[in-house]
């Protein structure tokens, strides 16, 4: 074999050291890991930034629970104001100001009762009384009717403050007006000669709504106005929230 075709198996010195070091040096990133301080401390910062995440967790909750507590509270309270009405009719209904409710006209005492509210519990003869006749046809009369004692007319008042929602005149109850307060309440006037208010008026306590005046419905009680009381839509006795029974 010719010499020249020979394999140089020669390895230069220079080649050598650069293929030694190449694989045998360390990288930095290995170095830096090779530390035992590195792994430890890196245990640590990832607990630490656990624990602040799981803190800043419970303060907000427990920032936001004493707002969310205090909101279902308000929400029980309305609805326990407005059950006590319904459930306890003793409780007078009160508005903003503290005021309560009122009968609708200037002296109670110079007015008398036309026809009284029907009463479940009461007595054959109070049952008949309390019956609006119409047609032929009799019907639990679920307000109270005042009448002025000398027969005259007089000024219906507003029974407590609040917004007219209703203000027309009716083919037999008259001119009518509706009052909404606050805890679900409304009152309504009826059997009224006139109106002085209009739908969106906002009105005080003591305000003149109208006139008393005769309806096609109850024509047999002549001059009169005819007061009703409504608590989240369920009609209850004027007398047992006013508290006074005459």
């Amino acid at each position: 074999m010719n010499d020249s075709n020979k394999p140089n198996g020669k390895i230069e010195p220079g080649s050598t050291r650069s293929v030694v070091s190449s694989s045998s040096r360390p990288s930095a990133t290995k170095r830096f890991f090779a530390k035992r301080w590195v792994f430890p401390a890196m245990y640590m910062a990832a607990a630490a930034i656990i624990v602040t995440i799981l803190w800043l967790n419970a303060s907000s909750g427990t920032s936001g629970k004493p707002k969310d507590e205090a909101s279902t509270a308000g929400v029980q309270q309305e609805v326990g104001t407005d059950g006590q009405i319904a459930e306890d009719p003793d409780a007078l209904p009160v508005a903003a100001g503290g005021e309560t409710l009122a009968w609708p006209v200037t002296n109670r005492d110079a007015m008398s009762v036309s026809m009284p509210y029907y009463n479940e519990n009461g007595t054959e003869e109070e049952q008949a009384a309390a019956m609006v006749k119409h047609d032929n046809q009799f019907t639990p009369h679920t307000a109270i009717d005042l009448a002025s004692k000398d027969g005259k007319a007089f000024d219906v008042k507003a029974a407590m403050s609040g917004e007219v929602t209703v203000a027309e005149q009716t083919p037999q109850n008259g001119y009518e007006i509706n009052i909404k307060h606050p805890n679900g309440l409304v009152t309504v006037y009826q059997s009224l000669a006139e109106l002085k208010v209009k739908v969106g008026d906002s009105v005080k306590q003591g305000d003149v709504l109208g006139t008393a005046g005769v309806s096609e419905l109850e024509k047999d009680e002549g001059v009169h106005v005819h007061f009703a009381v409504k608590s989240n839509s369920q009609t209850v006795d004027p007398a047992s929230l006013i508290g006074d029974q005459q």
